[in-house]
């Protein structure tokens, strides 16, 4: 159960911000967005606040900002409709309601349409009930009701597709960059409450009868050298002894203020076919409490990871990951169950790491994917003139079969891998 929960709140936070992001500058370019969707299929919650629906939605595989303008989002009245209208007291059409022949609502005027626009002029045009032909202004806001369903109406300046090519780049582009501005969060919150690493080469704990043992090293050690070349981090440390297997090493350390060389012969291991130095000590970091340092340390975290997750990614397209390697939703919960054992701020890493690597992977230039959407753009502003909707649509709908066939085979393989 209490895997279950860190896989939702983490999953679910996850797909909340990155939502949040096309969300905020969707409005701050005045999009009408229609829908805030947590999860997909079917709707197990929603609200309606102002003229946007926020739903929790069944299946925890991602989730969804509807924008008015895109996927057949408009409603046209046809001619020979019979239609109820609410106006205001400048005669302006406030609410158009289908489908109602009774007169329940005292207010209501009844129209037989003739023509209508509700996306540019915003009129509607019809025969009233003594045949007059008349003709009402729509408001803006203009809600259309079909069977108890409340729709307000996106008049053209307010869709999607009629924004600048950078108003519509930027709202794509801001989910993935919320995913990193989120992991810097959750790097920053680590180093404020856990502390920033230091790195400095300070021995924690010494193997008994290693090389660094046999040398004499003790716990609390600093080592300021290594034949001669200068250590000022933990890292310098690692890489140097892991470069020289079976070699004769002089390492100096700061003692009690005193400075002392020991000689030690590196130990050789084999890991998957490579060979490696060791002198058998442990480390762990010592960690400062700095507010300004913990700024610096989240940047310097999310910068890391990133390059990281990219340089996994080139593993994978040379070859040198299998498919097997990748894991879905599944995979993913048995690793989260595995983190959570290990503490809150692990399982915090955890979640950062997500977080760019959902940031990265919605910036592929596939079909379907943030990334992809944003290619079309660039493609727009090279041409001058956007490319066929309908085209454009093909390619975005066969990139999501593939995901979704890509989704079952990789879960497939999760499950196969933990349950058999």
């Amino acid at each position: 159960m209490q895997t279950a929960i860190a896989f939702i709140l983490i999953f679910g936070m996850l797909v909340f911000f990155h939502e949040l992001g096309h969300f905020l500058f969707a409005k701050r370019a005045g999009i009408l967005v229609r829908e805030f969707a947590i999860g997909m299929g079917p709707k197990i919650y929603g609200k309606t606040h102002g003229e946007t629906m926020y739903t929790i939605r069944l299946l925890p595989i991602g989730g969804y900002v509807r924008m008015a303008g895109e996927d057949m989002d408009g409603t046209e009245l046809q001619p020979g409709y019979r239609i109820g209208l609410i106006v205001n007291e400048d005669n302006i059409v406030q609410k158009i309601i289908f489908n109602q022949n009774n007169k329940q609502l005292p207010d209501l005027l009844f129209l037989e349409v003739e023509r209508a626009d509700l996306e540019k002029d915003l009129f509607v045009e019809g025969y009233d009930e003594e045949e007059r032909l008349v003709r009402y202004q729509v408001a803006r806001d203009c809600v259309l009701v079909e069977n108890g369903r409340e729709l307000v109406i996106a008049p053209q300046d307010r869709q999607f597709n009629a924004k600048t090519v950078g108003q519509r780049a930027m709202t794509i582009f801001a989910g993935p960059l919320f995913n990193f501005i989120l992991a810097f969060v959750i790097y920053l919150v680590i180093g404020l409450i856990h502390g920033v690493p230091t790195y400095e080469p300070i021995i924690t704990e010494v193997v008994e009868n290693d090389p660094a043992a046999q040398a004499g090293m003790l716990a609390g050690d600093k080592v300021t050298a290594i034949d001669g070349q200068a250590v000022e981090k933990w890292q310098d440390l690692a890489t140097i002894v892991q470069d020289h297997p079976n070699e004769n090493i002089s390492v100096t350390v700061e003692r009690d203020g005193q400075s002392v060389n020991l000689d030690m012969t590196v130990k050789e291991i084999q890991q998957d076919g490579e060979k490696y130095g060791q002198i058998g000590v442990r480390y762990e970091s010592p960690r400062e409490f700095n507010p300004l340092k913990a700024v610096v340390y989240g940047a310097q975290e999310t910068y890391n990871m990133t390059v990281k997750i990219f340089e996994l990614l080139g593993m994978l397209i040379t070859g040198k990951f299998t498919i097997d390697a990748l894991s879905g939703p599944v995979g993913i919960y048995k690793a989260t169950e595995q983190v959570a054992q290990y503490g809150i701020m692990n399982l915090m890493n955890w979640a950062a790491m997500l977080s760019i690597n959902l940031g990265i992977m919605n910036l592929l230039p596939l079909p379907a994917l943030d990334g992809g959407r944003l290619l079309f753009f660039g493609f727009e502003a090279l041409r001058g003139k956007p490319i066929d909707r309908q085209k454009e649509g093909l390619v975005h709908f066969v990139g999501i079969v593939l995901l979704m066939i890509l989704m079952v085979v990789v879960t497939w393989n999760d499950i196969q891998r933990f349950f058999f």
